[in-house]
């Protein structure tokens, strides 16, 4: 019953990336245009509305919360209560990074090997881009925004008997989604080809084109 609670929080904004590593010297910082894409696709776009159905099924089958009961109503409340889950983190995330001049678009590694990919797709939930030259620090939006959109839950819309514990446990496991979503990322979108580039159109959350700013 935990962890099918925990999972009401979990709708991650896990976008498509740029097909081929970028050198930091080659650093763009994406345009107003780019991020804004970006934001809309990632709050509004195909993937949160199809992770927000699909983690319903698995509420729906532990009848997580079991207030909302069973049936075709009991399943819509717990899609929207995902979507908007999502929607209200995926927004603090894009207006704390616009706050904080983050760049919090998935640059993946530079370097080869499993492990020191996967770390680097692991440190990139919680590091950005910063300055011009784009080096990478710690980024408040990336560690704050996956427990905005589950306290707001928590103490918007779920029964009574949640607390703070509560959206504390499924801003976890939203945080951890968000680490699943980048190793996706790091290892499975080799090029525009690819399945995740393909699911996700022209809005990408990768680095803009060398050259381009698009």
């Amino acid at each position: 019953m935990a962890q099918s609670e925990a999972l009401e929080g979990s709708v991650p904004a896990m976008t498509a990336t740029n097909p081929s590593p970028r050198p930091l010297s080659d650093y763009t910082r994406p345009t107003h245009t780019v991020m804004l894409n970006n934001y809309l696709f990632d709050a509004f776009g195909p993937y949160p509305i199809t992770v927000a159905a699909g983690i319903a099924g698995f509420n729906q089958i532990y009848n997580s919360p079991p207030e909302w009961g069973q049936g075709a109503q009991g399943y819509g409340k717990r899609v929207g209560s995902n979507f908007g889950i999502g929607t209200i983190g995926t927004t603090s995330r894009f207006a704390l990074a616009a706050a904080f001049k983050e760049d919090t678009l998935y640059y993946r590694c530079e370097c080869t090997g499993v492990m020191r990919r996967t770390g680097h797709a692991v440190l990139s939930t919680v590091t950005a881009r910063h300055g011009s030259d784009g080096h990478r620090a710690f980024s408040f939006s990336g560690l704050v925004s996956p427990y905005v959109g589950a306290t707001a839950a928590v103490y918007g819309w779920y029964p009574d008997r949640y607390g703070a514990k509560d959206a504390f446990r499924m801003g976890n496991y939203t945080l951890l989604a968000y680490v699943g979503g980048n190793i996706a990322l790091e290892f499975l979108a080799f090029h525009p080809h690819s399945l995740l580039s393909r699911m996700h159109m022209k809005s990408m959350h990768g680095a803009p084109e060398p050259g381009t700013g698009k």
